[in-house]
């Protein structure tokens, strides 16, 4: 029987991380992996294909507008969904070899199989043929991730009916993708069939896209994908969900109280993630799970059995790669008897449309639900000399402050390159700055990131320069 000091259930982007730092720490560490590759959701179906996509129907809508920098392409461009595909695993395949080369290097042991408990201490993993075996450790984190969730009354044939794990290996563009849920995932990969030249209606439930974010934010991406060709229903319960064939029927009730009827031929049904735990058999080790399926942890990621420990989609908080990147080493240090600390406040959220939509920090819808008060300073990417050059001119960065105290509590941004953005905005909150030390610190120029500067100015007794 195998015994380690630390056995990881789960090698997403959360758990191969704990591993690799439970190993660096001196711990003797397994993981415990269901599918033949490494990397879970992120690498294999989530983070990584989706921007894989993402990139490709970039570059083809670019050229699109080529022609405005004075570059003439003749002939035909065609779209060849099969090589972006193709393409777009091969990059998942290099990226899950990559986890298993830094298994490999940490001299941590790779069990494939469905990892489930039979006591606190020990872990049965079976084997796709049948056979299992029993591992012995002294301390297990669960990181057993998320699934996609639907809605009761749909059927999902993950054929005409997809969730987004379909969406990343569809073998033609849609003439209609119908989607259902305007948060994150649902409005990337609607871009990317939008810009390969499918008809996109996107209906949500609440009264606007993304809204988790920033209000700010989502109006201006709606009226930036509007722009694009994107349709939207917000406000809208979808009442069913039908297939006839080659037709994917969508009905849905309007604020009003109207039906309203979609016809497309595929649907996207992006209606969130649920934490994953089946098979898991928690409750052998004394593991509280509640009614949804997530794990019950304390403020150490400590479960309700004292040497397991969770993290990641299947705890509370975002469902983010790198939230669960920080809570894998968080719980590997504190197993090493250190005391780390995640503020989950200064955890960074994008969406990897173009425009890119970035945020950390409070919202202004937060603030004035908590009664504080602040100042806004917002700058706009048309005013920056950067985007001009680049024609990449919409959006803007928004930097809410205290009003007494000056210090940054959210950085909201839309453009250009703010996936990278943010981190300036996530360090500048670290050390708990102010818009003022923000506004004088040094830019180069032209960049992007002088619309951060710009931004913070603005906050500061609204004084930005370039508008």
């Amino acid at each position: 029987m195998s015994q380690f000091d630390v056995t990881v259930i789960g090698s997403g982007p959360g758990g191969y991380v704990a591993a690799i730092r439970c190993a660096q720490l001196g711990f003797k560490t397994a993981i415990i992996e269901k599918y033949s590759t490494l990397g879970g959701t992120c690498l294999n179906v989530g983070c990584i294909p989706s921007k894989a996509l993402l990139a490709s129907s970039h570059h083809y809508e670019e050229l699109q507008h080529f022609a405005d920098h004075g570059i003439e392409v003749s002939g035909d461009v065609k779209v060849n969904l099969e090589k972006m595909i193709a393409r777009k695993q091969a990059v998942v395949d290099q990226t899950s070899g990559g986890v298993k080369y830094l298994m490999d290097k940490n001299n941590i042991t790779v069990f494939n199989g469905v990892g489930s408990f039979e006591s606190a201490t020990s872990v049965k993993v079976t084997k796709e043929d049948g056979s299992s075996e029993i591992i012995e450790s002294k301390n297990i984190i669960i990181a057993t991730g998320s699934k996609p969730s639907s809605l009761p009354f749909i059927k999902l044939d993950k054929d005409r009916i997809i969730t987004s794990t379909e969406a990343l290996k569809l073998k033609e563009v849609p003439k209609h993708l119908v989607i259902i849920g305007g948060g994150v995932i649902g409005i990337e990969l609607g871009q990317v069939y939008l810009r390969l030249g499918a008809q996109v209606s996107v209906v949500e439930f609440m009264d606007r896209i993304i809204p988790g974010m920033d209000a700010a934010l989502s109006k201006e991406l709606t009226k930036v994908l509007k722009k694009q060709g994107m349709k939207f229903y917000t406000s809208h319960k979808v009442q069913s969900v039908e297939r006839a064939g080659d037709v994917v029927t969508v009905k849905a009730e309007n604020a009003k109280g109207e039906i309203i009827t979609l016809e497309g031929d595929y649907s996207l049904v992006s209606v969130g993630r649920r934490p994953y735990t089946d098979g898991l058999n928690a409750e052998k080790a004394g593991v509280k799970v509640t009614e949804r399926g997530q794990i019950e942890v304390n403020d150490h990621l400590q479960t309700s059995a004292s040497n397991v420990y969770a993290i990641g989609d299947v705890v509370r908080g975002a469902m983010l790669a790198h939230k669960a990147e920080e809570e894998g080493v968080m719980v590997a240090e504190i197993l090493a008897g250190q005391k780390p600390h995640i503020d989950y406040n200064l955890i960074p959220g994008v969406v990897y449309t173009w425009p890119e939509v970035a945020a950390v920090g409070k919202t202004e819808e937060q603030l004035k639900a908590e009664g504080v008060a602040y100042k806004a300073g917002s700058f706009p990417f048309k005013a920056l000399g950067r985007a001009r050059a680049g024609g990449d001119t919409d959006g803007f960065v928004k930097i809410l402050a205290d009003a007494k105290t000056d210090e940054v509590l959210g950085v909201h941004m839309i453009g250009a390159r703010c996936a990278d953005l943010i981190a300036e905005a996530v360090t500048a909150m670290e050390f708990r700055a102010s818009a003022e030390d923000i506004s004088r610190m040094s830019h180069a120029h032209p960049t992007f990131a002088e619309a951060i500067k710009e931004a913070a100015l603005a906050a500061t007794d609204n004084r930005a320069l370039h508008v």
